[in-house]
């Protein structure tokens, strides 16, 4: 299954429901595209919904590693909600569970943005 990324506004914060797989080629350029694309914006907000994520492998761990760090220079934020037990496992394996704020549901994740400057 490719990847299929639904952008939506809730709130000031662009999600980004994600569903299929970020795995090298056209999945994790496609995430990538959209995220520079957000990055335009001062102050990006983003929360990756990641509850229909069904495989990252290594190249889009780097990838999402990539993102927040991108993101920080830009002083936006990046957050991860709703990561199933497979991709929370590889971030664990990675050991890059911490490199990323991380929350269990969308509603918890939106919640803990920022107010807008």
């Amino acid at each position: 299954m490719q990847l299929t990324i639904n952008p939506r506004a809730q709130g000031g914060v662009t999600v980004l429901d994600l569903k299929g797989r970020i795995e090298a080629g056209d999945e994790c350029d496609a995430l990538r595209g959209t995220l520079k694309g957000l990055l335009v914006g001062e102050h990006p907000r983003i929360l990756l919904n990641m509850g229909e994520v069904t495989r990252v492998d290594s190249t889009g761990v780097g990838m999402l590693v990539e993102a927040v760090i991108n993101t920080a220079k830009r002083s936006g934020e990046l957050k991860l909600a709703s990561l199933p037990k497979l991709v929370r496992g590889v971030l664990m394996v990675h050991k890059l569970l911490q490199a990323f704020e991380v929350y269990d549901n969308e509603a918890l994740a939106l919640a803990s943005f920022t107010q807008p400057v």
